[in-house]
């Protein structure tokens, strides 16, 4: 096998860049689509199934995208970039037209495409990572992308603070500064992505691996390939699994119900007080974009802390934090108290964007990096679809419809999910290589 050129720090950095407008798209997702559903009327138990968009184009979009990446090779646009580029022309446009949702369907059906172009951008990066960096500098590129992260997060949930104060007035059925909010998203989504295309070359296959992509020529074999893969996914993917199954449920609860929790918490206001909960919003917004601050600050020094202390024991201790930031969270009547409690989270975020991959990674085979970091993503999913399936019954009927009793509860899944990360049993000899 040839080794793999260092790159530069600039390098690595340049071939992230595209991570930060995928991710000022989640952002929107994240703090703005709610919102959004609430202004065109959406009860608090409907919130929960009109985010079903993003688990399930995640279930069925990265991990089909991963196979096929992995079989894809062009002279001229490589292996992975071509799905970048396909991924963020569809974002950007549906960035551009979902402010002009004028009823709550027509809301949740562009966020389905808006989610298929997300995850179709997204799933090839982490496998790029995988392809372009040798096991030294993988933690490195990893954290990069958990760098890029909380920054195009915190630009997200920024202009949902900044652009109500400077734009005022209801265009269509919405607000006039959603408007600016998703066109400044859709710029970013495709501009980050050129950018990291033009400055990033993919290595080429070897003449054995190129033997074998013009040997695939089945239709099913992306599916075929998925469910082998499936089978033959080493034991640490599993146990990870069931970290993700508590991980993702209560981060689902948590960005479908932040909005609400604060105007009730601070402002004593719910969706039908207008005035009181479009400040609401647009505080949770700023909020929100702290957590991604601390994110990018804390990113790099998880890996040094992942070297010396083992990855699974720093992303259980971050899980701690987040979890204790989240049962704080809707007890706090204090709007500026607000940024203490979820400071944790931000931590625990920047935990969950990079470090659970290099607790896998080293055991992936090199051929498959593309199907199993789309598999991966589907332990993110499939907890999001049972969230979305359940939880509209769980909050009426257990939680009072309260937003804030959803806060804690996502609270104590975390707590959950931090026990489960310290029963992962890592492959110490490949995890050493990491390092």
């Amino acid at each position: 096998m040839l080794k793999k050129p260092k790159l530069s720090f600039w390098q690595i950095l340049n071939m992230n860049v595209g991570f930060f407008g995928i991710q000022y798209s989640f952002g929107l997702q994240q703090s703005a689509v709610t919102p959004i559903y609430d202004f065109l009327g959406a009860s608090p138990d409907q919130i929960p199934i009109l985010h079903l968009a993003g688990p399930v184009t995640g279930l069925l979009v990265q991990p089909i995208i991963g196979a096929l990446s992995d079989k894809t090779w062009s002279p001229k646009f490589g292996r992975r970039k071509p799905y970048f580029l396909i991924g963020a022309i569809l974002c950007s446009l549906t960035l551009f037209a979902f402010p002009y949702s004028s009823t709550l369907w027509m809301a949740a059906g562009l966020l389905w495409i808006l989610d298929v172009g997300n995850n179709t951008a997204m799933e090839p990066y982490r496998a790029l990572i995988a392809d372009k960096l040798d096991i030294e500098q993988q933690p490195l590129g990893f954290q990069m992308q958990s760098f890029f992260t909380g920054l195009g997060q915190v630009l997200a949930n920024v202009s949902l603070f900044i652009f109500p104060l400077i734009i005022i007035g209801t265009t269509g059925s919405l607000p006039t500064w959603v408007y600016a909010s998703f066109f400044l998203g859709a710029v970013c989504s495709i501009a980050t992505i050129l950018w990291s295309m033009s400055k990033t070359k993919e290595i080429p296959p070897t003449a054995e691996e190129l033997k074998r992509i013009r040997e695939s020529k089945s239709i099913l074999e992306p599916l075929i390939e998925i469910f082998r893969a499936v089978k033959e996914m080493p034991k640490v993917m599993w146990q990870l699994a069931l970290v993700y199954l508590f991980q993702w449920y209560a981060l689902f609860c948590y960005w479908q119900n932040s909005s609400k929790s604060v105007a009730l918490s601070v402002w004593k206001a719910t969706p039908e007080n207008t005035q009181a909960y479009s400040e609401a919003v647009s505080w949770t917004g700023l909020v929100n974009g702290w957590y991604n601050v601390v994110t990018f600050l804390v990113a790099f020094a998880l890996v040094g802390l992942a070297k010396k202390y083992s990855a699974k024991k720093v992303h259980a201790f971050c899980l701690v934090i987040a979890a204790v930031g989240f049962l704080a969270f809707p007890h706090i009547e204090n709007k500026n108290l607000l940024f203490f409690a979820i400071t944790g989270f931000g931590i625990g975020w920047a935990s969950m964007m990079g470090i659970p991959y290099l607790m896998v990674v080293a055991a992936i085979p090199k051929e498959r990096y593309g199907v199993y970091m789309g598999i991966i993503n589907m332990m993110i999913v499939i907890p999001m679809i049972i969230q979305t399936l359940s939880f509209g019954f769980i909050l009426k009927n257990m939680l009072d419809n309260d937003p804030r009793n959803a806060i804690t509860f996502s609270g104590v899944l975390l707590l959950i999910s931090a026990v489960c990360t310290l029963l992962i049993k890592e492959n110490k000899k490949n995890y050493s290589s990491l390092f």
